[in-house]
């Protein structure tokens, strides 16, 4: 199982009138810090802003009419429980979202505003996992992972296809790393095309899943980070393999105290 270029490009197609087709635009802060021309691609200007809403689109209209009026289930305590009960309401697909007990007010609501059932189970996303496991069976719900999907890898590839159909002149690519979906699909959309493009993803130190996974060592993540919402322990199977031979690097961005 992979993820193609031609499957980014169909992706992108069904993205038509659905989501954002956000701009690239130049940060002259950031440039001057960095002394070189950099440009944001400014995904928090899709309706739940985030990149999300992409591959939860393209994984929710995969679904067969049975698995549809059946529904659907995913954990997560942030942008991806938002994007699947968002789309799912577009879609008239019943959603389930398992968020941890802890998660903030704000999100549970915003998520429940788009028509998902909210289920608050488990302390840690590992306990919320396993309560959604249990839902799953029970009702025979199809779980929409993260980021360890091909269907949310294409979704999520179509911001690479939009930085290269905007004709910017870029020689790098910057990307952050959760469990890897983002960055796997803009690196295969990129390469398809421009392969002299480096496409480097980058994660925090205290969760350095991606990195690790490539290297080959024992995953160590852990801790409290400003960067929450890449704080993943393990990256997903597809991702890391998408990533370990496409990405020309990954990164380790220490946090000062």
């Amino acid at each position: 199982m992979t993820v193609s270029y031609h499957d980014i490009v169909r992706a992108s197609g069904l993205l038509e009138g659905i989501v954002s087709k956000t701009p690239l635009v130049k940060s002259q802060t950031l440039s001057n810090i960095c002394e070189a021309e950099v440009h944001l691609k400014l995904e928090n200007l899709q309706y739940t802003a985030s990149f999300k809403e992409r591959g939860a689109y393209i994984k929710l209209a995969s679904l067969t009419p049975e698995e549809r009026a059946k529904g659907v289930i995913a954990v997560s305590a942030g942008n991806h429980a938002q994007g699947v009960a968002y789309n799912a309401k577009r879609l008239g697909i019943p959603a389930t979202i398992v968020m941890p007990k802890n998660t903030p007010f704000t999100k549970v609501r915003h998520t429940r505003s788009h028509g998902a059932e909210v289920v608050l189970e488990g302390s840690v996303f590992a306990e919320s996992l396993e309560a959604a496991s249990k839902i799953q069976e029970e009702r025979g719900l199809t779980f929409v992972h993260p980021f360890d999907d091909p269907h949310i890898i294409a979704g999520q590839g179509t911001v690479g296809l939009e930085i290269l159909n905007d004709g910017a002149d870029i020689d790098t690519i910057i990307v952050p790393i959760g469990g890897g979906g983002l960055a796997a699909g803009i690196v295969t959309a990129i390469k398809a095309r421009r392969p002299d493009i480096e496409v480097i993803g980058v994660e925090t130190k205290l969760y350095p899943s991606m990195y690790e996974g490539i290297k080959g060592l024992p995953l160590s993540g852990g801790g409290v980070t400003i960067a929450e919402g890449i704080a993943v322990k393990q990256p997903g199977g597809l991702t890391l393999e998408i990533c370990k031979e496409k990405l020309d690097d990954v990164l380790l961005v220490e946090e000062s105290s």
